[in-house]
């Protein structure tokens, strides 16, 4: 009777106490077409949903571990927050301080952080209280804007998009100052915004929202995909001569992982210009 109560135990325990805590550091190599050539590594970070399931110790682990990979630039592509959580600002933003104190640190928005759908959730209204944090953070957002970067080795533009589930991209804007030529990294909280962003020019989008199904049940794949397109639930994948990345995400909804680690992702972003392939 005690193996089967610390069985049931085990199992309940695991994927509410275990796997979301179990932080996975991954590294991915992603080569890309355009006309320069580019190389850096890239910290990205997504969902970190600042939450009582997900302390901010937890993200400063998360934060911690992503540093040590020693990355040029940071990516971080929204939900910070879930949505009625009461969070502490000033705490959370000496946390992010981190990030933008080490490297140049770029963010969007996502649907938990302000605007249509959240406040259809009870949640804010619009993201000024994330955007002000963000701020006080050091961390530039790119919402519908673009920004240029000189690294050590080449240039690489970044351009950042409004959430799609909030009805705040708006790629025209977004897409104005983008020469041709590239390489340009993307970022958007949602992988199904590649069908609106399809006639804009870019080479690698950066995107999360699906924590990568976060509870994957054998032989059927994922429970938790708020996605129409699942081909782009986790990892790399190419589409249209082009490729998208989805981080599983730090955070989670509900407190619940299961064969779905949490994510730290560092890529490693490689151009050899004049047409390289897209392929990773």
């Amino acid at each position: 009777m005690w193996s089967v109560a610390t069985s049931v135990t085990a199992a309940v325990g695991y994927p509410t106490q275990v796997e979301p805590r179990w932080l996975d550091k991954t590294t991915t190599r992603v080569s890309l077409g355009g006309l320069n050539r580019v190389s850096c590594r890239i910290l990205h970070l997504s969902d970190l949903h600042a939450s009582w399931v997900v302390p901010l110790d937890m993200i400063d682990r998360a934060i911690e571990s992503g540093l040590s990979a020693n990355p040029d630039i940071v990516c971080v592509t929204g939900d910070f927050i879930t949505s009625r959580y009461d969070y502490d600002a000033r705490a959370y933003a000496a946390t992010l301080r981190r990030l933008s104190a080490t490297r140049p640190t770029f963010a969007v928005l996502g649907n938990h952080d302000g605007g249509v759908w959240a406040k259809e959730r009870r949640g804010s209204a619009d993201h000024a209280a994330v955007s002000r944090m963000l701020e006080d953070a050091g961390i530039t957002l790119l919402h519908n804007r673009s920004q240029k970067l000189k690294l050590r080795q080449g240039r690489l533009t970044l351009v950042g998009v409004g959430d799609l589930w909030s009805r705040e991209i708006d790629a025209d804007r977004a897409f104005r100052s983008v020469a041709p030529g590239g390489p340009v990294v993307l970022l958007s909280h949602n992988p199904d915004s590649k069908d609106v962003l399809a006639r804009w020019h870019w080479d690698l989008m950066l995107c999360g929202h699906t924590h990568g199904g976060q509870v994957i049940i054998p032989f059927e794949g994922p429970r938790y995909a708020p996605v129409q397109d699942k081909r782009f639930v986790a990892g790399l994948h190419p589409w249209r001569g082009r490729q998208i990345y989805t981080t599983r995400g730090v955070g989670n909804h509900m407190g619940v992982r299961f064969m779905c680690r949490p994510e730290v992702s560092v890529l490693d972003i490689e151009s050899h210009g004049r047409g390289a392939s897209a392929h990773a």
